[in-house]
């Protein structure tokens, strides 16, 4: 028998205190690996994106709107293969009132430059020849039940009236950086049916470049092309242009930041006093180790190897509380209801190490303050508690 075993099985002394302990650091695991997610989920559009394809916006904001006559200067730029264009619709169903997914209205080049959207070849050839034909993500289809050829009438904020839609098709996606809750359906319906002051008008402009290492000179130069125009614009590749849109979001990934430290922190200090307490009541029985021969690190390493052990039990436990919580519950909830913000929201294996990882290390940096003071106990004082 080892000290390390002997640390362990030392552990079956006081259960009720051990597994309460265990069930504190497993709270603070499943906290702290749904905060975790959050953020990798948050920025997973931007780690995944598409190196090729270059973003065009208004230079003042991406709520203000470009001439559609752009879309024709970028697609005769310099390395630019192809283009498309869309605008934010923000449409919802009435008959599901409290519902949020995304409405974006598009043109048909839309699907050649999103190539990692996957609908059925005949399914997108009806919706090109049908002016209010629509595409609804799979995931918002399941939800919603809508199914090919339901008629669908949308309202929305921004254009006032009825909007009807027929769905044409049902799309999926093969990466993690489409949302698979949106309706995607005509940009020349939605020209057609607003007033003068408003035709013509488009969100932003998509393009893909010939080589994927071009696309920031591409983006400069795309720029240069309406320097002076009244509108200018700012093109940036999708990589950075996900990293600009979560920058708006950099106080929050502070505060998160800041909270998992403070989780964290937490975790220890409860693992902290359970093994204080222990090392406490324990004293005589360190000093008959000192006794028989036993040297002072031997002691440290019984106390350190004890935390380690039960930060390690209460990782595992919290990664078996998270794994389904997140993947089976709160995960598929998110991706429905806030797919464009959370297209894949799951818990990841590298996470799931890191934090029984990060319980079982502070586990053990817990208990050195307990197993130095274990290790500095005189013999006589230490066997004096036992009589």
């Amino acid at each position: 028998m080892t000290l390390t075993g002997l640390a362990v099985r030392n552990l079956a002394r006081n259960r009720f205190r051990v597994a309460l302990t265990s069930v504190g650091v497993a709270v603070a695991i499943v906290a702290f690996l749904l905060l975790r997610t959050v953020m990798s989920a948050w920025a997973s559009a931007s780690d995944f994106a598409a190196k090729d394809r270059v973003v065009t916006r208004h230079k003042v904001t991406f709520i203000m709107s470009l001439p559609k006559r752009y879309y024709t200067d970028i697609l005769a730029a310099p390395h630019v293969k192809e283009a498309t264009f869309a605008s934010w619709f923000g449409g919802k169903d009435p008959k599901h009132e409290h519902e949020f997914f995304a409405t974006l209205a598009i043109d048909p080049t839309y699907f050649s430059v999103y190539d990692e959207i996957k609908i059925d070849p005949a399914q997108l050839d009806t919706w090109k020849h049908d002016r209010q034909g629509a595409i609804v993500g799979a995931v918002l289809a399941k939800k919603l039940g809508y199914k090919v050829g339901d008629r669908i009438t949308m309202q929305s904020g921004i254009f006032p009236g009825d909007w009807p839609i027929t769905v044409d098709g049902i799309y999926t996606s093969t990466t993690r950086t489409i949302d698979q809750s949106t309706i995607f359906f005509r940009w020349d319906y939605l020209n057609d049916g607003i007033p003068e002051r408003g035709k013509n008008m488009v969100g932003w402009i998509v393009s893909r470049v010939d080589e994927p290492g071009r696309a920031a000179e591409t983006g400069v130069a795309i720029d240069k092309l309406f320097d002076d125009r009244d509108t200018q614009t700012l093109s940036m590749d999708e990589h950075a242009f996900g990293a600009s849109f979560l920058g708006m979001f950099s106080a929050i990934f502070t505060a998160i930041n800041i909270i998992s430290a403070v989780i964290l922190v937490i975790m220890a200090l409860i693992l902290g006093n359970t093994i204080a307490m222990g090392a406490r009541e324990r004293g005589g029985e360190y000093g008959v180790l000192r006794a028989i021969g036993f040297l002072p690190w031997h002691v440290a390493l019984w106390v350190i190897a004890e935390s380690l052990v039960m930060g390690t039990l209460g990782g595992l436990l919290g990664v078996a509380i998270a794994w389904p919580f997140v993947n089976e519950g709160i995960g598929p909830a998110l991706e429905q209801n806030m797919g464009r913000f959370f297209p894949y929201f799951r818990l990841e294996v590298p996470a799931m190490i890191a934090g029984v990882a990060a319980a079982a290390l502070l586990g053990a940096a817990a208990a050195v303050l307990p197993a130095w003071r274990a290790s500095q106990l005189r013999v006589v004082d230490a066997v004096r508690r036992v009589a």
